[in-house]
């Protein structure tokens, strides 16, 4: 049986709130979030790279911006030689990894777009993760052929 002082009760206490703190922080962080300018009405598309310094996994599960109907999650994938968007119900972020929304991968669908998307703008858009919860960012506006954020992509949490 251990007997702490008053002192050593408090200096433990100290100890643990930090680690309480830290199992809170979100492990997700997004990083060079884009997308393409595109015309109101329309379909847009949002990239960027999800990190996960987690020791456990996260998916996104889903992601809203007041600029379009819908947002929704999808992919690429091959159909007898044909390349077709696909939604999928979660993009998964591995525990101390990384996945990448990108042309011809996952990516986000702006469906329904109540405004243009115009080059130099920032969209804001909503991340939901399952364990992370929600994550803010902006998706840095690039021209309609862009392949890639521009250079020095911007870092959100």
């Amino acid at each position: 049986m251990t007997i702490l002082t008053r002192r050593g009760a408090i200096a433990a206490a100290m100890l643990i709130v930090p680690a309480v703190a830290a199992a809170q922080q979100p492990g997700v962080t997004v990083n060079a979030p884009w997308t393409r300018a595109a015309g109101q009405g329309g379909t847009g598309a949002g990239f960027m790279t999800l990190r996960n310094a987690g020791a456990a996994p996260d998916r996104l599960v889903s992601a809203r911006a007041a600029i379009a109907r819908t947002v929704e999650l999808h992919t690429h994938i091959h159909d007898n030689g044909v390349m077709r968007m696909r939604p999928v119900p979660a993009i998964e972020v591995p525990a101390r990894g990384e996945v990448q929304l990108r042309p011809g991968g996952f990516h986000l669908m702006l469906i329904g777009l109540t405004a243009p998307l115009r080059q130099g703008e920032r969209i804001p858009v909503t991340l939901v993760f399952e364990r992370a919860g929600e994550v803010q960012v902006e998706l840095a506006v690039e021209s309609a052929g862009a392949r890639g954020p521009a250079a020095g992509g911007h870092h959100h949490h």
